[in-house]
């Protein structure tokens, strides 16, 4: 996984830069395939502001968050983005088994 961090007027400190790497290390557990994440910070006055792009095979996710300081927008950002990797892992099983709610006839 290749992850690219860049700011927005902001300067990226490697204080930021590292703890931005370790929160999204732990995407890398959901696809065994390489990946790439481009983020973005930025300060949208008095918020922060942490947005991700991520480009998986065939596939762009994208994902932001806001909170009152730099690290918490990250926090949230990689929730985020862990949310929307196993949405997306979950849409790929059930179409390859075909387990989805139409086969099952389950619809309520």
């Amino acid at each position: 996984m290749r992850i690219e961090t860049h700011g927005q007027q902001i300067e990226i400190t490697p204080a930021l830069r590292d703890y931005v790497e370790t929160k999204l290390a732990r995407l890398e557990r959901h696809f065994d395939q390489p990946f790439d994440v481009r983020t973005q910070l930025s300060i949208d006055k008095p918020d922060h502001r942490a947005e991700a792009t991520v480009n998986l095979a065939g596939r762009t996710l994208h994902a932001d968050a806001n909170a009152i300081d730099m690290y918490a927008a990250i926090d949230l950002l990689a929730d985020k983005l862990d949310r929307l990797l196993v949405k997306h892992k979950k849409k790929l099983v059930e179409h390859r088994r075909g387990d989805g709610i139409a086969r099952s006839g389950d619809f309520g």
